[in-house]
């Protein structure tokens, strides 16, 4: 069985990632992008399907790990009857290939170690051709060639490779796995020392740039350095979260690829960026996502591959059972053909932030939001499956008509504020519209709050977003009376579901059900905060931050009866909320168009 998800640590290039145990087990890696099939994929199954494991020969989870400062230098240490161990794992900055390296460093005594290496293709599904070439072992799969060096001697067994050794305290053995595409000449092998003082000086450059000082500064940074770990640096396109198929109810099928590229998440995730001070990676998305959007901008898609591709078409795995066994396995997803009207307002709103805070505009940007609006204007009344992209019978989503107003107060602004040229007074009376629709038509005046959809018994907490992105001031009766009941009807011990999955005739079209959800209640802690309760918002908060594991990364949801993550791993949206939530509750002012 695989570890607990919350048992895993990430390391990761800025072009892919590896999520490695407690017990020096590294059980996922998609290589040579976020993207590729895995040749790591025991996470899914077990270790026939693909693992490395580097730790003491007498097994177990390790006594300690941390990070190694603010950077995504993982070190992981053991107490054993004969000594203690650490091993240090990264990621260097890419060069020729992808590199993994690992360095076993003996601390104390004498320490008998075991790696195994178990490589398959093709998630878990393709043995390589394995061989020793001058002294480097190579294994070779259609497109795909992965290289080990080390100065420890391995040996095959039962188509793996292990290895038995010794370290003794003061002594360090390197391992390297390189990958490279198989019709190429082999890369140099690096050397270990030297790519782990690189990649400590990267991510010690890059998080001094971070201008938050608020009182929850190792937290913000943490997340912050996962949500870089998630950007994928050649195109600028940040991915939802470093894995597929985690489940989101153990044995259920609500299992989904979050390794692309959300518009939504990506606007959220430059929110968080933006606010500590990163406008560079806020440039790269916005080119990205000109790049992405060119041809037709009205004919946007909800998500993206890494390169900006438009198909994601959807499939299943079955030779791998599933995490805990909760199949199916997908790559890929069918959602990416969905119609989700808030994306559209999303995408004008980052392109807005970003000109606010900074950022030089340039004359394609303005462009594609003007043509975006124009397809925005036809159909903003039309029903869409929702930011929560439920596969069910298309609504009108309240949270889409307020995105869509949002949308549209951003245009209206570039004119107003930048001198942008633009059909303004036309827009401004569309603004209207939208928002004496929504008023109308997705507000209860009985139970004194705006619903899921027009007509729904249900809600959702995408309508805490209401005041955020200036739909309704904060002391609005209509905005207070939202933000009671959401707390009062979607809460399970104090953290938020997105919506209930039974009501209205299970409006998400799927079976199961999904435990609280982490942006939700970073959200949550953000709207009781805006309305005047700010001991409980920080209350809440501090409650959120002890949910994430021992190194502070969070995954897509949390079980409270169980104490269990679920869902994708580490998550975009749980880090995001947790960086825009502290930003606000310690006092810093809110960028304009900002939501989140």
């Amino acid at each position: 069985m695989p570890s607990p998800i919350e048992d895993y640590g990430l390391i990761g290039d800025l072009q892919t990632a590896a999520l490695v145990g407690k017990d020096g087990s590294i059980d996922w890696l998609c290589l040579p992008s976020f993207d590729s099939a895995a040749c790591f994929a025991a996470l899914l199954g077990d270790e026939r399907n693909g693992r490395w494991q580097l730790a003491p020969a007498t097994g177990g989870a390790c006594t300690r790990r941390q990070y190694r400062g603010d950077s995504l230098v993982l070190e992981t240490e053991w107490e054993t009857p004969t000594g203690s161990v650490r091993v240090i794992d990264l990621m260097p900055p890419r060069g020729e290939g992808a590199d993994v390296v690992r360095i076993v460093e003996g601390l104390s005594g004498r320490v008998a170690m075991r790696m195994d290496l178990v490589l398959r293709f093709d998630y878990g599904h393709l043995v390589p051709w394995v061989r020793s070439v001058d002294g480097v072992l190579v294994a070779v799969a259609g497109p795909d060639q992965v290289s080990l060096a080390t100065p420890v001697d391995l040996h095959g067994q039962d188509h793996t490779t292990a290895a038995e050794f010794e370290v003794v305290a003061g002594e360090r053995v390197p391992f390297v796995l390189t990958h490279s595409p198989s019709h190429l000449p082999r890369p140099e092998p690096i050397e270990a020392e030297s790519a782990l003082a690189s990649t400590e000086e990267f991510w010690a450059e890059w998080i001094g740039h971070c201008s938050y000082d608020g009182e929850w500064g190792p937290a913000v940074r943490r997340s912050l350095i996962t949500l870089k770990a998630l950007t994928y640096e050649p195109t600028g396109g940040i991915v939802a979260a470093a894995t597929t198929s985690l489940p989101e109810e153990l044995g259920g099928s609500r299992n989904w690829d979050y390794r692309y590229c959300w518009l939504r998440d990506a606007t959220f995730t430059l929110q968080a960026l933006l606010g500590t001070g990163y406008l560079e990676e806020a440039r790269a998305w916005r080119d990205w996502l000109l790049r992405a959007v060119a041809g037709d901008p009205s004919d946007l898609r909800i998500m993206y591959a890494l390169d900006g591709s438009r198909r994601i078409p959807e499939y299943e795995l079955p030779w791998l059972p599933g995490y805990e066994d909760s199949p199916p396995v997908r790559v890929g997803n069918a959602a990416a053909g969905q119609f989700q009207l808030d994306v559209w307002g999303e995408t004008l709103e980052g392109l807005h932030l970003a000109r606010e805070s900074g950022l030089c505009p340039t004359d394609d940007a303005w462009a594609v939001q003007k043509e975006l609006m124009t397809f925005l204007e036809s159909v903003w009344d039309t029903p869409d499956n929702s930011l929560w992209e439920v596969r069910g019978e298309p609504r009108h989503f309240v949270h889409s008509k307020v995105l869509a107003w949002a949308g549209v107060n951003s245009a209206v602004e570039a004119v107003e504020r930048h001198g942008l040229d633009g059909p303004v007074e036309r827009w401004r009376e569309l603004r209207q519209r939208i928002h004496d629709d929504v008023c109308a038509r997705g507000y209860d005046p009985v139970r004194r709050t705006f619903t899921q959809f027009y007509g729904s018994e249900g809600l959702d907490a995408a309508l805490l977003l209401i005041p955020q992105v200036g739909f309704l001031p904060w002391d609005d009766e209509r905005v207070v009376g939202t933000v009671e009941a959401v707390q009062r009807e979607l809460t399970d011990d104090g953290f938020l579901l997105r919506y209930h999955t039974h009501a209205d005739g299970r409006v998400d079209g799927l079976p199961g059900d999904e435990a609280p959800f982490l942006l939700c209640s970073f959200w949550l802690a953000d709207a009781l905060n805006g309305i005047g309760r700010t001991a409980e918002a920080r209350e809440l908060f501090e409650r959120l931050l002890g949910l994430g594991n021992d190194l502070g990364l969070m995954s897509e949801e949390y079980d409270p009866r169980t104490g269990r993550h679920l869902g994708n791993t580490p998550q975009a949206f749980s880090h995001v909320g947790l960086v825009n939530t502290a930003r606000h509750l310690s006092g810093e002012r809110r960028m304009p168009g900002e939501h989140a």
